[in-house]
């Protein structure tokens, strides 16, 4: 299994879904990114971070609130938002960063 720094440090994109159990608005993420996921194919890797068992990574990141989304490639941030996203939103957001 390959450790977050692994993932991040990869040339391909990585969306993050920093989340929590207790979280609400975080339970409506995961359609979105299964259907993020099948529209945007290999070109993107999905991971999820529990905040509550990562709060070393969601204090490096920032993260104040749940659910944020965070697009990174090749270990630098290009995007973070809080808040339920759109998948067609999403996906439009991914590509100007990506320029795919």
């Amino acid at each position: 299994m390959s450790t977050f720094q692994q993932i991040i440090q990869d040339p391909k994109p990585v969306l993050i879904d920093f989340y929590a159990t207790w979280c609400g608005p975080c339970k409506m993420m995961p359609p979105i990114l299964t259907q993020l996921k099948e529209k945007m194919g290999e070109n993107l890797r999905i991971i999820k971070i529990d905040v509550d068992k990562n709060p070393e990574v969601a204090s490096k990141y920032q993260i104040r609130g749940v659910p944020t989304l965070m697009l990174m490639r090749e270990s630098k941030v290009l995007w973070k938002q809080s808040g339920v996203q759109e998948v067609n939103v999403l996906k439009q957001t991914i590509e100007q960063h990506l320029e795919i």
